[in-house]
């Protein structure tokens, strides 16, 4: 019983990947992928402030994509801090490819709420994106009365987040539909299909370098691949220090950039439009058919005592 439950499992995800369940909208973008590189302890120093700003301002001008993304939190400054002639020379070199850019950059409001946030510039209306899943002990505390402490402790920067909207809607840039998710926003599959059949391309901007030189950067390429091939839709992934790479909609890694290196991701990817079954029905179909095992499996117990 239990071979010819995994057989036809098995037989079933096979026949269902032969399946085109979504397709091209017909709408190419050329992108760019932005790893900077930034060491996780110089990140936040003052005195590498205008170096980072260089950086990002000197390898989004060498671009000539139509949507370039940067990491998340690229520019370690609050939005309002950035200098206005920073981000009107970031919009110009957009608009000159006729197209816009992703960054990565916390926002804070007067009433003193901050957020994870990636915003657009360029030809398109400015938009933006508030990270909405939070991590615990990063982003925010949880038990805070009682955990406090901690914060001492990790010494994280801006570890006290507010969340964003659960009801957030793709961003129209390019000529695309982007579904942006933050760092591991992108482990919660049921999440990302809330922007979803309207996306047409899927964004992760992170930024890995707390991990250093581990398994966590691969690991999480595998969990952006996951999202691409569940929802049929090409993920590009932005990050820190790797890994940056474009990911086609069976899964599999088209580009991609050496980690701890200062690299640009160039590549045209084309627009999906469609719904999978797994954004159509999210996790519920795989409950109902490991409940439906459960039932089988007492049933056929119960019958052979």
């Amino acid at each position: 019983m239990v071979l010819a439950c995994v057989a036809v499992l098995w037989l079933g995800g096979f026949g269902l990947k032969q399946i085109a369940w979504t397709q091209p909208t017909g709408v190419t973008t050329t992108v760019a992928l932005l790893q900077g590189n930034v060491a996780q302890d110089m990140k936040w120093r003052e005195d590498k402030l205008i170096a980072t700003l260089d950086a990002y301002r000197n390898m989004v001008k060498a671009s000539s994509a139509q949507l370039i993304v940067l990491p998340e939190t690229a520019l370690p400054l609050f939005l309002h801090q950035v200098p206005p002639e920073y981000l009107a020379g970031l919009a110009a070199d957009a608009r000159k490819n006729n197209g816009n850019i992703l960054i990565g950059v916390p926002e804070r409001l007067p009433n003193g709420e901050y957020f994870n946030s990636v915003i657009s510039l360029g030809s398109a209306p400015a938009q933006g994106y508030r990270k909405s899943h939070l991590v615990p002990f990063g982003e925010f505390i949880p038990l805070r009365p009682v955990l406090g402490w901690i914060v001492g402790v990790l010494a994280i920067p801006l570890q006290d987040f507010s969340r964003g909207g659960v009801d957030q809607q793709p961003l129209n840039v390019a000529g695309q539909r982007v579904a942006v998710n933050i760092c591991y926003e992108d482990v919660f599959g049921e999440e990302i299909i809330r922007q979803l059949p309207q996306a047409t391309l899927l964004v992760n901007a992170s930024n890995v370098a707390w991990f250093g030189d581990s398994i966590a950067p691969r690991q999480h390429l595998q969990i952006s691949q996951m999202r691409a091939l569940e929802t049929g839709r090409y993920m590009l992934r932005a990050t820190n220090t790797g890994v940056t790479a474009v990911i086609d909609t069976r899964g599999q890694v088209v580009k991609a950039a050496p980690v701890f290196t200062t690299a640009t991701v160039t590549h045209t990817v084309p627009g999906y439009q469609g719904a999978t079954p797994f954004v159509r029905w999210g996790n519920h179909a795989v409950l109902l058919i490991a409940a439906g095992m459960l039932l089988i499996a007492v049933f056929t117990t119960r019958k052979s005592l």
